[in-house]
């Protein structure tokens, strides 16, 4: 019964299964940021930010093409290592000192899986009236749920038709929604809005990008450890999300600065007989994006699991019962709060966005900079954490010091730093987080003197 199901889960994948190219991580990553969720995300450029679409896409473009820098670098140290993120973690932090940081992405992951949910139901509410609110978050669940059973192959298939059917909606969003304006020319010379409200946007799409860190790893660990290939997986994940990301935010710019409205009613307003389809296409492609959230949380949980019993060797099996728990715990959650839930998780994953900066600036500091892909990758399943210990203090200091350095700057639902009204509103936190967290961490971290090696 088992035998179709991926049998791999935490631990390093063996050469002889190492397969796949470079350039699939492209369509993975494009696929997933083309979602209706995106689309919402680029609409807060012209209603929140007050900047004309032009501004709004400049500034989006302008923010991926930074913050994907930081996120695809994580995708080289798949193939290096052979595991999946947050057991890295392990290297950097410590075998006990990882575990925070692992809870909080298992906490992110679930609010994800939950707020799409709810999120592609009232898509298809909208298409379908007639289906209810519960039913309609259930047909979310088992979608997302769906491609996960087998595991990352399923997901990688299915990602190069998502990503062509996806983009053709969004293409045909702006050509039928353009030719629906009495004078396109204009809209789209249209600069107007302030350096503040740019930066606001800007920093959005930076945001995003470096939100996604914690994936990365685990969609790229299949591929071959080949030294020579790694620029071109860095530069297939960096293409990938921020073209996926950059049509699907500008695609909501678009809409919201064209109607003023909200994406979905606005596509309605401006596509005609297109409107059911775009909305369709964009609500379902969510449960593709949830179904990658649901692969890595589901990943995430086992590290954390494991680092309470280190001798338990997960397979196919474990795999499949934790997704199980978590979609059921996921679904049970977009089902009882689905009228208050957008709100409350909206918060809530603002700030555990917001607490993964830091992680992102060591992680990538102590792979490049400092061990420069060196790892002794089996004592990260080690008892007493092997080589890395079970506490790495230079690690947990920076990664303190990072988020006490974003504090002042935040710009959150439910608080805002005493700095930010100086800056007109425009969150920096992840600039000083970066910053400071890497800064802290190169001067305070200690090579040994006889690195390990794989």
């Amino acid at each position: 019964m088992f035998s179709a199901i991926e049998q791999h889960t935490i631990h390093p994948i063996p050469a002889s299964d190492r397969r796949g190219r470079p350039r699939d991580q492209f369509t993975i990553w494009f696929s997933t940021n083309m979602t209706l969720l995106t689309v919402v995300t680029g609409a807060l450029g012209p209603l929140q930010c007050h900047i004309s679409f032009s501004m709004t896409a400049l500034a989006f473009l302008l923010g991926s093409l930074l913050g994907a820098v930081f996120m695809a670098l994580h995708a080289v140290q798949g193939p290096r290592l052979g595991v999946p993120q947050m057991i890295q973690s392990r290297g950097q932090f410590g075998a006990w000192g990882a575990i925070p940081v692992i809870l909080m992405v298992v906490i992110m992951y679930v609010s994800f899986v939950a707020s799409n949910c709810v999120v592609g139901g009232d898509a298809l509410r909208s298409v379908l009236p007639l289906l209810g609110a519960h039913p309609a978050i259930l047909i979310m669940a088992v979608l997302s749920l769906l491609p996960c059973i087998i595991g990352y192959r399923t997901i990688e298939i299915f990602s190069s038709a998502v990503s062509f059917i996806t983009a053709a909606v969004i293409l045909l969003c702006f050509f039928v929604g353009l030719a629906s304006l009495p004078n396109g020319q204009a809209f789209l010379a249209d600069m107007h809005g302030s350096f503040a409200g740019f930066l606001q946007a800007f920093s959005i799409a930076v945001l995003w990008q470096i939100a996604t860190a914690p994936y990365v790893s685990d969609s790229s660990r299949y591929l071959p450890d080949e030294k020579a290939s790694y620029p071109r997986i860095f530069l297939a994940c960096y293409g990938g999300t921020v073209g996926g990301t950059f049509l699907a935010m500008a695609a909501g710019a678009f809409l919201s600065a064209a109607t003023g409205l909200s994406p979905a009613v606005a596509i309605t307003h401006m596509t005609g007989p297109w409107a059911g389809l775009i909305i369709l296409v964009l609500g379902l492609s969510i449960a593709f994006a949830n179904a990658m959230d649901l692969y890595c949380c589901t990943l995430s949980l086992i590290t954390l699991l494991h680092s309470c019993r280190t001798s338990w060797q997960p397979r196919g099996r474990s795999r499949l019962i934790i997704t199980l728990l978590i979609i059921l715990t996921a679904t049970a959650m977009a089902l009882f709060m689905a009228k208050s839930f957008n709100a409350a998780y909206s918060a809530l994953l603002d700030l555990l966005m917001a607490v993964m900066i830091p992680w992102t600036a060591i992680n990538l500091a102590d792979f490049y900079l400092i061990r420069k892909g060196d790892y002794h990758v089996s004592s990260f399943f080690e008892r007493d954490g092997g080589v890395y210990g079970l506490v790495n203090g230079p690690a947990l200091f920076s990664y303190g010091l990072g988020i006490l350095a974003e504090i002042p700057f935040l710009n959150l639902s439910f608080y805002h730093g005493p700095l930010l009204e100086r800056l007109h509103g425009v969150d920096i936190s992840w600039l000083t987080a970066l910053l400071v967290s890497t800064l802290s961490y190169l001067l305070l971290a200690r090579r040994k003197t006889a690195s390990p090696s794989l």
